[in-house]
């Protein structure tokens, strides 16, 4: 807890609590994974509910966290480098998942409208909030241990393989198909979902880039989501595959 108090910023009374609603939500979505209630979208998509098409949906959900990145810089023009480096970063992330969206990611299916406001919401709201957070620290004294270029190194590895995994991915479909394969190359031959561990990575860069608790939630939180994902995505390979590799774990090479 020292150590946690040495590298962020003093929160407010209203910080720590977004910050503890923000965990608390994300491991209750997660948890919700793990018991059977998906957000319905990908492999758990339910076609006999109300739906939009896949790649709408996803340009969806991130089209508004990307757009409070690109506002960011007009509304709070001003700031340090620190906060340069996460309404960038935050920005960058964004528009990135849509790039994919429109030019890599192959769909042939639905994602159901619930889930897309859920999601949509979700981004728009950690992302502006985690933008706020930062603009309340300005002015104020430094943590004591610098970690925003350690962040900026992480953010950049996490972009890049999530991306390369991606591109796998998309190579597995042919156009028009709705067959799923089980990926191969890269981290795919160790784990099931290396895309959700570098979105984890990606996080965690921007929570060491802010250093504000409420970016550390943010991060945290997406890393229990995701572990539960990943989880029942393994699950979800073992029973459609009976060739499934055994050794492939659902996130963490030869541990989880």
């Amino acid at each position: 807890m020292t150590m946690l108090l040495q590298i962020v910023f003093p929160p407010t009374l209203l910080h720590t609590a977004a910050s503890v609603f923000t965990l608390i939500l994300m491991a209750i979505l997660g948890l919700l994974e793990t018991g059977g209630i998906h957000l319905q979208y990908s492999k758990f998509s339910n076609t006999t509910r109300m739906n939009v098409p896949s790649r709408v949906g996803m340009f969806l959900i991130y089209a508004p966290a990307f757009l409070a990145g690109l506002a960011s810089f007009w509304l709070f023009p001003h700031g340090d480098l620190r906060f340069l480096f996460l309404k960038s970063a935050m920005t960058i992330h964004f528009f990135k998942r849509i790039l994919e969206v429109l030019f890599v990611h192959k769909y042939s299916g639905v994602m159901g409208l619930e889930s897309t406001i859920v999601i949509l919401g979700t981004y728009f709201t950690l992302s502006s909030i985690m933008i706020y957070a930062q603009q309340l620290t300005q002015g104020l004294a430094e943590p004591s241990i610098d970690l925003k270029y350690p962040g900026i190194v992480l953010f950049l590895i996490g972009i890049s393989g999530n991306f390369y995994h991606h591109y796998l991915l998309s190579k597995l479909r042919a156009k028009g198909s709705k067959d799923y394969k089980i990926p191969r190359g890269g981290l795919f031959e160790l784990v099931i979902c290396p895309h959700y561990l570098f979105e984890i990575l990606g996080f965690l860069g921007m929570s060491l880039i802010s250093q504000t608790l409420y970016s550390f939630s943010v991060s945290l939180g997406s890393a229990m989501y995701l572990t539960c994902r990943s989880y029942v995505s393994r699950r979800w390979y073992l029973s459609k595959f009976e060739d499934f590799p055994k050794q492939v774990k659902a996130l963490i090479p030869y541990v989880f």
